[in-house]
């Protein structure tokens, strides 16, 4: 039976693993690889299906995601800003933005003054908050 097997793997071109023999007894005179051809033909050697990889798990992942599982802090790839370095770009586009503002004669230099000390002390979330904060306190701006 191993050289009808080994025959037959190398008549298809595939793994002895995947040789299957159905009836046993046909097997005893077959000798050649004519005769293990006649084997395949007829049925008594079967080649099983190449297996390929399993989707299971991946199905079970992308079910927890839809749960919104698995997307932590861990899970995300790419450049992280931390916290100081956004701190800076904000506190910067802030100051440039005043700035601006004092050039144009939009504001003036105390409430320029007051504004810088706010920024440094993180008093505004965005420049938005800048401009509604001035529509506030009746300055040019943010009406």
């Amino acid at each position: 039976m191993k050289l009808q097997k080994r025959l037959a793997a190398a008549i298809k071109k595939v793994g002895k693993r995947r040789v299957k023999v159905k009836r046993p007894e046909d097997l005893k005179d077959a000798i050649t690889r004519e005769d293990v051809k006649i084997l395949i033909k007829t049925g008594a050697i079967e080649i099983k299906r190449k297996r390929g990889v399993s989707r299971g798990r991946a199905r079970k992942l992308k079910e927890q995601r839809k749960k919104g599982r698995r997307k932590g802090e861990g899970r995300k790839k790419g450049r992280v800003l931390n916290k100081k370095e956004k701190w800076m770009s904000k506190v910067r586009a802030q100051r440039k933005f005043i700035k601006m503002l004092k050039e144009n004669q939009k504001i003036g230099p105390k409430t320029y003054r007051n504004l810088y000390r706010r920024i440094g002390g993180g008093f505004f979330r965005s420049i938005s908050h800048i401009k509604t904060h001035l529509g506030k306190i009746g300055e040019g701006i943010g009406k």
